[in-house]
């Protein structure tokens, strides 16, 4: 059951994360990663707010781990910040690397704080 849980979240968050990143870095003229970086600080506001939330372990399952799972992606962050430093844009990708680990971290404190306070 747990297999089919994670897998029907990251039916929806995979797909999720290629139409929101394509959506945001469309709008935007620059070698910056601005997809990337909205669907990871949107995933860890996600995932911080269910982990306030405490929901059952079957909604963990299938949002927490399913869905913010095949939503964020650390392996493209990753090589986007590899491909910037590629491109001299040393700037950019420290940028990215240092800004997007705190505003995800942050964006997941935010969610999590959000959660608690209203439940």
């Amino acid at each position: 059951m747990t297999i089919l849980l994670v897998f029907a979240g990251g039916m929806v968050g995979a797909p999720a994360r290629y139409l929101i990143d394509r959506f945001v870095q469309r709008r935007h003229d620059s070698v910056f990663p601005w997809g990337t970086l909205s669907v990871n600080l949107f995933g860890s506001f996600v995932l911080g707010a269910l982990a306030g939330a405490q929901p059952p372990g079957v909604v963990m399952t299938l949002a927490g781990t399913g869905f913010c799972g095949a939503l964020t992606t650390f392996s493209t962050f990753g090589f986007e910040t590899v491909r910037l430093l590629e491109d001299g844009s040393l700037r950019a990708a420290a940028l990215n690397a240092f800004g997007g680990l705190a505003l995800g971290v942050l964006s997941a404190l935010a969610g999590y704080g959000l959660a608690v306070h209203l439940i």
